[in-house]
């Protein structure tokens, strides 16, 4: 004998579609058309936590040439500890772009549950460098320990993070770490001096990068001189970060995969 159909039947059997759907929705390939403009935002991330990384820690956590001449000039003696935190920084970042690359290498790197899961990773390392500064408040120029070494260090891994992804979605140039091959192709183009350089769209995204840059500098400048300091410069860029991850996980799937 049949069994009768209960009341939670339907409920049942609504789940399953539902969790199929959002299953294959996290699955699709995502189009990297716009992509840049994500990775532009970066660049107001990267300026907001360098600026104020340099002003408080006395270390780069994205622009590892800084860093790199830090720690050389350390090498050959230096009075302070800065080639130690410039060399952490350089260690964790090259870390984060082994793990990172790895990961996208593993999966599909451009579906959208792969993207977002990156981005998720970065915020979760702000969020725990954040939480060490909210709570233990250290101070500048502070003796080296493990309270600026273990923050600088998340910091330096997540920020890998958005430089391959600038190789995942095809955008070479937009590393969001460093700008001085920008500025070199950016004034070096033969259009420059010319009206027709505004129908260029690889200018365009150069320009943009200085300017975002520009302005995450400045605004982690504003947190690095103020009372909160390098707390306010992490929550800030956590923020952010977390509006990436909302960004890719509504973003458009490309043509065809999104029917599927």
């Amino acid at each position: 004998m049949p069994s009768l159909p209960t009341e939670t039947d339907a409920l049942l059997g609504g789940e399953r579609p539902r969790s199929r759907r959002l299953s294959r929705y996290l699955r699709h390939d995502l189009d990297p058309h716009y992509g840049d403009l994500l990775l532009l935002f970066c660049y107001i991330i990267t300026g907001l936590l360098d600026s104020s990384a340099v002003f408080i820690w006395g270390s780069f956590v994205s622009m590892q040439t800084g860093n790199t001449v830090y720690f050389g000039l350390g090498l050959v003696g230096s009075d302070d500890d800065r080639w130690i935190k410039s060399g952490i920084s350089i260690a964790s970042f090259c870390l984060g772009s082994l793990c990172f690359a790895a990961f996208h290498r593993a999966f599909a790197p451009r579906q959208r549950w792969v993207l977002c899961a990156s981005f998720i990773v970065q915020l979760i390392c702000i969020i725990g460098a954040a939480l060490i500064v909210t709570i233990y408040r250290p101070v500048r120029d502070a003796p080296l320990s493990w309270l600026v070494l273990v923050p600088l260090a998340l910091v330096a891994f997540q920020s890998s993070g958005q430089a391959v992804t600038s190789r995942v979605l095809n955008y070479n140039g937009l590393t969001s770490v460093v700008l001085t091959s920008i500025y070199c192709d950016l004034f070096s183009h033969s259009d420059f001096l010319s009206p027709k350089v505004i129908a260029h769209v690889e200018e365009l995204r150069r320009a943009g990068a200085v300017v975002c840059l520009l302005f995450g500098t400045i605004l982690g400048g504003l947190w690095a001189h103020s009372s909160v300091g390098m707390m306010g410069a992490l929550w800030t860029a956590a923020a952010l970060k977390g509006m990436i991850v909302l960004a890719w996980f509504g973003w458009k799937a490309k043509d065809g995969d999104s029917d599927q």
